[in-house]
């Protein structure tokens, strides 16, 4: 059984994280971080790391760029694996990530669905095909109370063309105020918030007469949850160093 220390516990993300250990006989919680400390589903929750003394396996944090630096810190401190889902970060973020792989394992994805990672792989395939004739934007889609844009899968599927093409393109997030036709070179990001919308992406290739378009479309927070989870069991028994949703899937 592996015991698990959930940061953001209290938060959406988090009570569906709860909702979807409480349904396996593979983990269980044991501990979370939040600053809002109202007890979750049986076990203790701390506003501050450092006051956390319970034995665990792993971390998942899935919680606010705020408290980053906190869970990364108690990672380092007691040797524990650790799940950054946060999204938002900042680049020195994404640096103390990167950073903290040098001493425990780490894995790290802006989006833990399977499916994500699948629509990485072939946008790479078809910009390795099209990119030179094809203008490629990607338009994603989100609930309105989703603070950051573009999103971070947007970016990380935008990082994931760029290793498919012979140029390095410059990404364009606001065309409203440019008087002037698009450079080829170009990655266009278009970011939409409304409603309850869970996340959608679209990787669109525009070229001349004809658009190819790859899509995915999630429909509930539990996919998210469910990879949170799974990269968490994956991490046992890793040496220390950066993982992401690449190395899962290749050991699945």
């Amino acid at each position: 059984m592996t015991r698990l220390i959930l940061s953001g516990c209290n938060g959406k993300m988090g009570r569906m994280i709860t909702s979807c250990v409480a349904a396996r006989c593979d983990c269980e919680i044991v501990a979370g971080f939040d600053i809002n400390t109202e007890a979750a589903a049986g076990f203790p929750v701390y506003a501050n790391p450092l006051n956390c003394d319970v034995e665990a396996d792993a971390i998942i944090d899935f919680s606010h760029p705020s408290a980053l630096s906190g869970v990364l810190s108690y990672a380092k401190a007691h040797q524990l694996p650790v799940v950054v889902s946060t999204t938002g970060l900042s680049e020195e973020q994404i640096a103390d990530v990167k950073a903290t792989a040098d001493n425990v394992p780490l894995f790290f994805s802006a989006n833990m669905s399977l499916g994500i990672s699948l629509l990485a792989e072939l946008a790479k395939k078809a910009a390795a095909v099209l990119g030179q004739d094809f203008d490629i934007e990607i338009l994603e889609k989100h609930h309105n109370q989703k603070i950051d844009a573009p999103s971070g899968t947007a970016l990380l599927l935008a990082d994931a063309l760029s290793e498919s093409l012979d140029y390095t393109p410059e990404y364009t997030f606001d065309r409203h105020a440019v008087r002037q036709k698009r450079d080829r070179k170009e990655i266009g990001f278009s970011s939409i918030r409304g409603g309850t919308i869970v996340g959608e992406h679209d990787v669109i290739f525009a070229g001349r007469d004809e658009v190819i378009t790859l899509s995915h479309s999630a429909a509930s927070k539990e996919v998210f949850a469910v990879g949170a989870i799974n990269a968490a069991l994956f991490l046992q028994g890793k040496a220390a160093g950066y993982y992401t949703m690449a190395d899962l899937v290749a050991e699945a």
